[in-house]
């Protein structure tokens, strides 16, 4: 099992080493979510991620099925409840442990931040895949 963690600690989750893909998002809206160029994410089925501490520390933004999971103290984006509610997208900036798994691809690179450049040699698509 991976460990996981909000900047200030108040949150922390374990998610197994068992995710299925691995993306760099470029879209605006995962822009705008983390306030970076882009939002590195592991996806997993929702099971495999329980929360250790903090249930009552969540912000939830979105709906039932798709949303997103923050620190209500810090503002950290933990995980998003995607794909009707079946996987979540873990934020890889937020787990304390290295994962086996490593982004694929550059994804919705055709909204990317015309302020960005992309440096390494991972694909581009200009949408999901």
């Amino acid at each position: 099992m991976l460990r996981g963690s909000c900047l200030c600690g108040a949150v922390r989750y374990q998610v197994a080493d068992e995710f299925q893909y691995a993306f760099n998002c470029h879209c605006g809206l995962c822009r705008r979510a983390t306030g970076a160029a882009c939002k590195p994410f592991a996806g997993i089925e929702r099971a495999k991620l329980g929360l250790t501490q903090g249930e009552g520390d969540l912000l939830i933004y979105g709906g039932g099925d798709a949303h997103d999971a923050r620190c209500r103290h810090c503002g950290s984006l933990l995980y998003s409840l995607v794909r009707d509610g079946a996987f979540v997208h873990v934020t890889l900036g937020t787990l304390l442990d290295s994962p086996l798994i490593r982004p694929s691809a550059h994804i919705f690179v055709g909204s990317k931040a015309p302020w960005h450049d992309i440096a390494d040699t991972l694909p581009q698509y200009d949408q999901f895949p």
